[in-house]
């Protein structure tokens, strides 16, 4: 019987503990009236219709040869204005609609990536099957990414703002329709923060193949003790970008060991304004939310 109370109490505990959806970030209020939530934004239904039967579409997709006026091309994007991201992640299952600016983002996956947005004030609304849920205001400031979450009852949450190492100016231009080679022998990704396309590297990152068996050597360590060992030698030589970083957090039995971890990497991590991602890493929020007061602090 005494067993049973103290697994009981411990389940408690757990259920305190754990983390809560609403717990972390700044709550942003929705702006939406009833009366908006109330009605079906059909927009999104003609926008996403596959109607062949369109007076301005052949057969074969394309626009109808009658057509006197022909598009007018736009080879580069115009940065002379700013450039901005903003991420949105919403952990439930449904398919939500996100809507900012000029941009619109549909799917079932719950990650929200808005690249090439305007800084300043933008309006950003969330649809739940085409019926508008949320609205409001969020001020992006030039050459950042606003990292936000949102839950159907508590509401939609700002976690940070996180400044972004460069945008990528008129790159695109010279790269949209090559295989992104950067001249340097290595291939270049536009999101990826350790080759930035310009002959540069940051950082000593090891590959897949490398990791990989750095990995199994981690597993080969019986205690977080000694994990911990093994890897402040190997900071001293190596750099890991955040998927790496969270991978090793994995292999530890307790979130202090993890937090303690995230804190010594945070030097090493090539692409730190993707830290956010490793907050769900952590067994209790807690960690999470001390691992984010620690990154907020290194700026």
């Amino acid at each position: 019987m005494r067993k049973f109370y103290f697994l009981l109490a411990a389940f408690i505990a757990l259920g305190f503990s754990a983390q809560e959806a609403g717990k972390a970030g700044e709550l942003l209020k929705n702006e939406a009236s009833k009366t908006e939530t109330s009605a079906k934004n059909e927009a999104f239904g003609r926008n996403n219709s596959q109607d062949k039967s369109s007076v301005f579409r052949n057969d074969n997709g394309f626009r109808n040869s009658t057509e006197k006026s022909r598009p007018n091309y736009n080879w580069n994007q115009n940065y002379a204005y700013g450039y901005a991201e903003v991420f949105l992640r919403i952990p439930e299952q449904g398919y939500f609609s996100i809507e900012i600016g000029d941009q619109k983002i549909s799917n079932a996956s719950g990650k929200f990536r808005f690249f090439d947005l305007m800084p300043g004030n933008n309006v950003i609304s969330i649809y739940e099957r085409n019926f508008l849920v949320y609205r409001t205001r969020i001020n992006i400031k030039n050459n950042t990414r606003l990292v936000l979450d949102y839950f159907t009852h508590q509401g939609l949450y700002l976690l940070g703002t996180y400044n972004l190492r460069n945008n990528y100016g008129n790159v695109w231009n010279d790269t949209w329709n090559s295989p992104y080679g950067n001249g340097n022998g290595n291939s270049w990704d536009p999101y990826d923060d350790y080759q930035n396309g310009y002959g540069d590297t940051y950082g000593n990152v090891m590959s897949e193949r490398e990791f990989s068996s750095f990995l199994q050597m981690l597993k080969k360590q019986s205690f977080d003790d000694r994990r911990l060992d093994f890897l402040k030698s190997q900071l001293s030589r190596t750099d890991f970008n955040t998927r790496q970083i969270k991978s090793i957090m994995k292999e530890f039995s307790f979130d202090k060991n993890r937090l303690e971890f995230a804190k010594m990497a945070y030097r090493n991590c090539v692409d730190k304004r993707n830290y956010f991602e490793l907050y769900d890493a952590f067994d209790f929020e807690s960690y999470a939310r001390e691992l984010n007061k620690f990154v907020q602090n290194q700026r």
